[in-house]
C-alpha cells in the first residue's frame, strides 16, 4: 500500500537551537550565538521536546548536558540540519549568478544556422552554465517538462510567452535542385506548382501546411502536392537537394545550399516574409540568472552583428 508522506508544520522549529545549544553547553552562549534571548532558546527546546516526547537535555543551575534521547537526537538532526543549510546556500548561490543547468528545447533546423555560434562564445563567456539542448518539432510545454526556454519562429508562439528577437525577418523561399528544375521546368507562376512535386511540412498539431506567398500585397496559401510529408525543414531541404521536389523553407536555412549551388530560388517575387526566429519563456518574474545572462549574451550579439552588417552595407555604397 502506497504511504502518503509530508512534512507536519513546524517540524523543523526548534532545531537550530537545540544544535546551538548542545553545541555550546550553554542555553546563553546558544542565545548569543543566534541573536535571541535565553528565554526564546529555552521556550523553542521544551517546545521541541514536548513535540519529541523525550528530554533532551539535562540541565542543573552550573552545566547543560545531553540526555540518551538528546545524544541520538543530535546524531541524526545535525548532518539533517547541515544538509538543508548547504541547500539552501547552493538554490540561494544559482539564484544570484548564472551558474547550474540551462535547458532549451528548440526545433532542428535552427541548430547548425543559430545556435552552435551562439552556444560556442556563451559557454566560453559563463564556464559555470551548462547548456542542454533537446531538438524537438514539437511546441513544448517548457513549465511542465522542465525548460528555461524555448525557441521557435515567432508565428508559432503563444502570445502568453515573453519573446526575444534572435534573428531578423526572412522571407520563406521556394528551392529545387538545378538537376529538379532541368527535368521538370522552373515555375514561374504560383499556379504552375500543380505541375510540381512540391514537399511539405506536417506542424506539431497533426496538420499538413500549405504553402505561403504574397500576391499584390496580399497573402496566398497554395495546398500543393508531392512525395514526401517531412515533420522538419532540414529533411525537407536534404529531399530537395536530391532532386525530389521543390521545397518551400526559412532563406536562412537554404542559403549555403543556394551559394553552393546545390539549390536554386523560383518565385521570389511571391516570397512572403517570416517573422524570424524569437527565444521564449513564461514571465520576466521567474527568469533566472543564467536565463538572463543567456538572453543578454544573445541581445549582445544580435548588436553587434547588426552593427557588422551596417558598416558593410555602408563600405558597398557608391563615394
Amino acid at each position: 500500500m502506497k504511504r502518503n508522506f509530508t512534512v507536519r508544520h513546524g517540524a523543523l522549529d526548534g532545531v537550530e537551537a537545540f544544535l546551538s545549544v548542545a553545541r555550546h553547553r550553554s542555553f546563553r552562549k546558544a542565545a548569543a550565538d543566534l541573536g535571541v534571548t535565553p528565554s526564546a532558546i529555552s521556550q523553542a527546546v521544551r517546545t521541541l521536546e514536548a513535540r519529541v516526547g523525550a528530554a533532551l537535555f539535562t540541565r542543573t543551575t552550573r552545566s547543560v548536558g545531553l540526555t540518551e534521547a538528546g545524544e541520538r537526537f543530535l546524531a541524526r538532526a545535525r548532518p539533517a540540519f547541515e544538509e538543508l543549510i548547504a541547500a539552501s546556500a547552493m538554490a540561494r548561490d544559482l539564484g544570484q549568478r548564472p551558474a547550474g543547468l540551462l535547458r532549451l528545447t528548440v526545433p532542428r533546423s535552427v541548430v547548425p544556422i543559430l545556435l552552435e555560434p551562439l552556444i560556442a562564445s556563451f559557454c566560453q563567456a559563463y564556464p559555470e552554465v551548462e547548456v542542454e539542448i533537446a531538438v524537438s518539432e514539437k511546441l513544448v510545454d517548457i513549465a511542465a517538462e522542465g525548460f528555461d526556454a524555448g525557441i521557435r519562429l515567432g508565428e508559432f508562439i503563444s502570445g502568453d510567452m515573453v519573446a526575444v528577437r534572435l534573428s531578423p525577418p526572412f522571407p520563406l523561399v521556394v528551392v529545387g535542385s538545378p538537376k529538379y528544375l532541368r527535368r521538370r521546368g522552373r515555375p514561374e507562376l504560383i499556379e504552375d506548382l500543380r505541375q510540381h512535386a512540391c514537399l511539405r511540412l506536417r506542424r506539431s498539431n497533426g496538420s499538413v501546411a500549405p504553402w505561403s506567398f504574397v500576391k499584390g500585397n496580399k497573402p496566398v496559401e497554395a495546398i500543393v502536392s508531392g512525395p514526401l510529408i517531412a515533420h522538419d525543414f532540414p529533411t525537407m531541404l536534404g529531399a530537395a537537394v536530391e532532386h525530389a521536389g521543390l521545397a518551400q523553407v526559412p532563406e536562412p536555412i537554404a542559403a549555403q545550399m543556394v551559394k553552393a549551388g546545390k539549390l536554386v530560388r523560383v518565385l521570389d517575387r511571391f516570397a512572403p516574409t517570416a517573422p524570424g526566429v524569437f527565444l521564449y519563456y513564461p514571465s520576466r518574474h521567474q527568469m533566472t540568472p543564467k536565463l538572463r545572462a543567456f538572453i543578454d549574451h544573445v541581445k549582445t550579439r544580435a548588436a553587434t552583428a547588426g552593427k557588422g552588417r551596417a558598416r558593410s552595407t555602408k563600405s558597398k555604397s557608391p563615394d
